[in-house]
């Protein structure tokens, strides 16, 4: 067996990896220390290794000409002397790259990226993909070899070829895939602290899991008891407006309360009458993210907005990380927010018009995925809700989609206008919301940051730049982020990874005061003001991410 083979490394395929190293040391969305960069520049380096390698064995089986002696020596010295000035520019700009990005999100700069440390991981990620691509060869190698003596050698090549990817296929679905399924089901399940590791359930017959409640507080989980447990009372919320208040309701149910998304929902619709969520002035059917939590500053805001004359209500559907639900239990959201929205509509729709809540739809990041799917418009026209707020929606999220392609072609692709903002709404953290007037009969609103990649992330970016790389870069985006085939779509997949290492009102962190003027614009509570505005940011700012109650 010739082991020379699959385990020598070709120069020219390195030189490729080099070139890919150094371009992901330039700056993305989210900032990365020397951990995720040697991590990201190995990985990329190893990718642009096998891209190579494919090239030049093409390049051999069709019989092109190839270089020899003196003529290999100064096509190599060709190739390698400018990738590596290239590798050597990228090493020193790191530094004000990533800076670029820190001090546009107010962080503090950096003084150096570790290098030499980040070097060591990244050339240890290159060699374990490098050798794991290599015995991945070797096996491709002996069982072509092997069918040699039974069929012709290029039949034996496609059918080798086949054998190997059915037997990785399998090893990765049946073995790896399966067991990481099973330790992150196991581990976020662990932590809803459910049934025996539950705390006492409440006393107050108005919270869901009381002993008056029709749900159970043991199968809630912890995201639940939460949500259902915190906010605004009474007392905070009249001493902020001076005015007599509303203690806010709030229902959840969790992923273990009940089998089937319905059966869920129905539980959800019979708590909600139970506490007399249908009887307040504005009802809002919320989808949490993949663990099943909700982003206390965003019903915070609301409460505080309407007196607590407000009714939440919302439905667990995964104990996963929105990352993993959506890849691994894509489904499952969509089934459950279809079911809640169809239940607490068709109810809602049964009441009379002017006996009934406001209603509006709520979700963050894979909730609003899934609100945005379980609010089906063309069901809802002869009797349509008062609007929506989603924030932070994924990229392939199919309403968020339709309205980025009605966008105004002479508006930002982050910060979008929709003819004259009617029917949909974008804001941030830089583009107003519009505020209340000038809507049609439904308030459609999106909540994104320009540096969000959970958002504007987009597959195509393996080929192409995205849309929002072509335009002048945002306030928090670097002007120094440009694009490379293959190595964006790796930074930008890491920044969704990394999406909530932001800070707050950057990437995928959406910012109490942020929720501020987009709730003000969709739902219109009455009698406010900007000075109400002004206090409540106030007291937001205090919080930061965890709400706005003190």
């Amino acid at each position: 067996m010739n082991w020379k083979k699959p385990f020598g490394i070709s120069l020219l395929p390195f030189f490729v990896g080099l070139l890919f190293f150094s371009a992901s040391l330039t700056p993305s969305l989210i900032p990365r220390g020397w951990l995720l960069q040697g991590v990201l520049g190995g990985t990329v380096a190893a990718l642009g290794y096998m891209a190579g390698r494919l090239v030049l064995t093409l390049w051999r089986q069709m019989a092109l000409p190839r270089l020899r002696g003196t003529a290999f020596v100064i096509g190599h010295l060709a190739v390698g002397l400018p990738v590596l000035a290239i590798l050597i520019y990228s090493l020193m700009n790191e530094v004000p790259w990533q800076n670029s990005i820190r001090t546009r999100m107010g962080m503090e700069p950096l003084e150096s990226v570790n290098m030499f440390q980040m070097l060591a991981l990244a050339a240890l990620i290159f060699v374990l993909l490098y050798m794991i691509g290599a015995l991945v060869r070797l096996l491709f190698d002996r069982t072509r070899h092997w069918l040699y003596r039974f069929m012709p050698e290029r039949t034996a090549n496609i059918a080798g070829l086949l054998i190997v990817g059915f037997i990785l296929l399998v090893a990765t679905r049946d073995g790896i895939v399966d067991r990481m399924i099973g330790f992150f089901d196991k581990s976020y399940t662990l932590a809803q602290d459910l049934f025996e590791n539950a705390p006492p359930p409440p006393t107050d017959p108005d919270i869901p899991g009381s002993t008056a409640s029709l749900i159970n507080w043991g199968a809630m989980g912890q995201p639940g008891r939460n949500f259902v447990t915190t906010g605004p009372g009474t007392e905070a919320i009249a001493a902020f407006s001076g005015d007599t208040a509303m203690k806010p309701l709030r229902v959840y149910v969790g992923l273990a309360d009940a089998k089937t998304p319905q059966e869920r929902a129905d539980l959800a619709l019979a708590e909600l009458r139970r506490i007399g969520g249908f009887e307040r002035e504005v009802l809002i059917v919320a989808m949490p993210t993949g663990t099943g939590w909700l982003d206390p500053a965003s019903f915070d805001v609301l409460e505080y907005m309407h007196g607590g004359n407000i009714a939440s209500v919302a439905v667990q559907y995964s104990y996963l990380q929105s990352p993993l639900a959506l890849i691994l239990e894509t489904d499952a959201g969509l089934a459950q927010a279809r079911a809640l929205v169809s239940t607490i509509h068709s109810y809602w729709r049964s009441l009379p018009e002017d006996h009934r809540p406001e209603l509006y739809m709520h979700g963050l990041s894979l909730g609003a995925w899934a609100s945005m799917y379980g609010t089906d418009l063309e069901a809802l026209l002869d009797d349509p809700i008062d609007g929506a707020l989603w924030v932070g929606p994924p990229f392939p999220s199919a309403r968020w989609n339709e309205a980025m392609a009605a966008r105004n072609p002479d508006t930002p692709y982050i910060a979008p206008d929709v003819g004259e903002g009617r029917l949909f709404r974008f804001t941030s953290h830089t583009k107003p919301a519009g505020g209340p007037d000038g809507w049609g009969s439904m308030r459609l609103m999106f909540l994104q940051y320009s540096s969000d990649p959970i958002v504007f992330y987009q597959p195509s970016s393996l080929w192409r730049p995205p849309v929002w790389m072509t335009e002048p870069p945002a306030e928090d985006v670097s002007p120094y982020l440009s694009f490379m085939p293959v190595v964006t779509q790796f930074q930008l997949a890491l920044d969704m990874a990394i999406a909530l290492s932001a800070p707050s009102g950057h990437g995928h962190s959406y910012y109490a005061r942020d929720y501020i003027g987009a709730w003000l614009a969709v739902t219109a509570p009455d009698g406010w003001t900007q000075a109400d505005t002004d206090r409540l940011m106030a007291r937001c700012d205090n919080e930061k991410q965890q709400g706005c109650d003190n």
